[in-house]
C-alpha cells in the first residue's frame, strides 16, 4: 500500500469489486444508458492508445528488453 490508506471501493477485495461493477453494467444495459462500442469505434480507440504507449521511449525499450530475454 501506499501512504494513503485504502478505503471504500479500492479496500475491497477484487471479486467484490467486480461484483459491483457487475451490478452497474447489467443496470446500465437494463436501462439502455450502456456505451457499446462499434467494430469502428474500438479500432479507432486501439490505435490512439498504441500511439500514447508508443511515446513513451522508456517503456518501449523495456518491452524490447523483456522480448530479447526471451
Amino acid at each position: 500500500m501506499t501512504e494513503h490508506n485504502r478505503r471504500g471501493f479500492a479496500s475491497m477485495e477484487p471479486d467484490k469489486q467486480r461484483q459491483i461493477a457487475e451490478k452497474g453494467g447489467r443496470a446500465a444495459h437494463a436501462k439502455g444508458t450502456a456505451h457499446e462500442f462499434t467494430s469502428d469505434e474500438a479500432r479507432e480507440a486501439g490505435r490512439k492508445g498504441g500511439q500514447r504507449v508508443s511515446r513513451d521511449r522508456d517503456h518501449m525499450a523495456e518491452i524490447g528488453r523483456e522480448g530479447g530475454q526471451r
